[in-house]
């Protein structure tokens, strides 16, 4: 006899009121007596590769935090970002909308500071965990409103956020400024550059783990949404420091983002850095007796750069994959993604289900019980909880691009399908590769199988609705 989801989920004792966690008494729930609902930590890192951790295959640098996160975990291999840049991606993430229906489809800067913004009353991820009792934080970068406009993060949610509101400026790690809510705090000694003061990840991670802390015996929600390792090449040289001789260098001279004597050196350094603070979450949840009530997602908004000096080659950084931050192959959107919820998820388990940034608010309303919207997501808690039989599949993933002339990508099971330059040929034709045999897209395939590219080309104009602040094909 098949069971719904809900009637599982209350099986296990994982929805709603009154009932223990499996395996997790009182005290290691923090005292909140039959208090079921999880905490969730959604940790992103910025620009970081599909080869950038050890657990994905990255040879040159330790990433042991990260690894132990994995191995206490789940790691997927094919989990997909919301886009190949950073203000759509993250509006993926927390509407559950692919790019084709999204409202922000692009990097579009507005004044005075920020990026083009969310509409007011759009249901997100932290306004729907916020209706079902949590409290809400995010630290770091935010890039989707600025303050006093619709997109500000606590008019989307959030009861304190703490970092950039504006991702040009997130670019700099030694800022003049970061917003807690609509207060801005000022670093007078802080000089962007000539790297003095105090460093932006530093005091991110400090405001996120005092949120932890401070709100232990409440359920809480935390995005974790760090810049590390995006743009600039910086880092304190006390982390620099055990990096600095170890590889060859090649000196980036420097523009806005600042000269750097030691790229490959700085690069490592900044993601041990991202690395180090992952273990200072997961060391405090287990100080608090949070570990066993609480489930920690961590996963990259869009594949590697190439800016201020960076390397990705030298480092592996997209793994097997083509391409980089900017690109729709697999290597600017195929990220890394972890799960871990100790004694729930079971430990050092890899899954292949194919899953992507908008699956994430439907699998978080599933979770805590809240009514899964009306959404582009899958809820992948079935892959997460079991039984894995229930785990419904994506008919095709979609994204799409809109600088570079226009691109769009869809996933449907074995099969990528790449249009290029779409916005100045609406009639461009498809590349067609077989990701079971060709995980690198190298050899198209659209030829030997017209049939499957005309299925191609015939989502890509379907799953994308015209936005009249993004538009995409001609005459929108």
């Amino acid at each position: 006899m098949s069971i719904s989801r809900r009637l599982f989920l209350q099986s296990a004792g994982l929805l709603g009121l009154g009932a223990f966690l499996p395996g997790c008494s009182a005290s290691e729930s923090g005292g909140r007596k039959g208090f079921s609902k999880p905490n969730i930590i959604y940790i992103l890192a910025d620009d970081l590769g599909y080869g950038d951790l050890g657990c994905y295959g990255q040879q040159r640098f330790a990433t042991p935090n990260l690894n132990r996160l994995a191995e206490e975990g789940m790691r997927f291999t094919q989990h997909y970002a919301g886009s190949t840049v950073c203000a759509p991606s993250r509006c993926s993430l927390m509407t559950g909308l692919h790019t084709g229906h999204t409202q922000i489809r692009g990097n579009i800067g507005v004044q005075p500071e920020g990026q083009y913004p969310l509409a007011e009353g759009t249901y997100t991820l932290p306004r729907m965990l916020k209706d079902s009792g949590y409290v809400t934080g995010a630290f770091g970068k935010w890039g989707l409103g600025g303050t006093g406009n619709s997109g500000d993060p606590g008019r989307q949610g959030f009861d304190l956020f703490y970092g950039y509101k504006c991702q040009s400026l997130a670019h700099f790690y030694y800022p003049r400024y970061l917003w807690r809510n609509e207060e801005k705090v000022e670093f007078p000694g802080n000089d962007p550059k000539t790297h003095q003061g105090v460093y932006s990840h530093d005091l991110i991670m400090t405001e996120a783990l005092k949120f932890i802390q401070d709100n232990k015996n409440k359920p809480f929600f935390v995005y974790l949404s760090g810049t590390i390792p995006h743009a600039e090449l910086a880092v304190p040289e006390q982390d620099l420091a055990e990096f600095r001789g170890k590889y060859p260098e090649k000196p980036f001279p420097g523009n806005h983002y600042g000269a750097q004597p030691t790229p490959h050196a700085a690069f490592a350094a900044m993601v041990s850095k991202l690395d180090a603070g992952v273990g200072r979450v997961m060391d405090l949840l287990k100080e608090l007796g949070l570990d066993k009530n609480t489930l920690i997602l961590f996963s990259s908004d869009n594949g590697p750069h190439k800016e201020g000096g960076a390397d990705p080659d030298f480092f592996d950084s997209n793994g097997p994959l083509q391409g980089y931050k900017r690109d729709v192959y697999e290597g600017g959107i195929r990220v890394p993604m972890i799960a871990r919820w100790p004694g729930i998820i079971a430990a050092g388990t890899v899954t292949e289900h194919v899953s992507a940034f908008w699956d994430v608010l439907p699998t978080c309303a599933e979770l805590v019980g809240a009514d899964v919207p009306d959404c582009d997501g899958v809820s992948f808690l079935p892959t997460l909880l079991g039984p894995h039989h229930a785990q419904k599949q994506h008919d095709y993933l979609y994204w799409e691009f809109h600088e570079q002339g226009g691109k769009q990508a869809v996933r449907m099971g074995r099969w990528k399908a790449v249009r290029l330059n779409v916005m100045k040929n609406p009639e461009a034709p498809i590349e067609l590769y077989d990701l079971t045999t060709d995980i690198a897209e190298q050899h198209n395939l659209a030829a030997a199988h017209p049939d499957i590219a005309a299925e191609m080309k015939a989502i890509c104009l379907a799953a994308h609705e015209p936005n009249k602040q993004f538009p995409f094909f001609k005459n929108e």
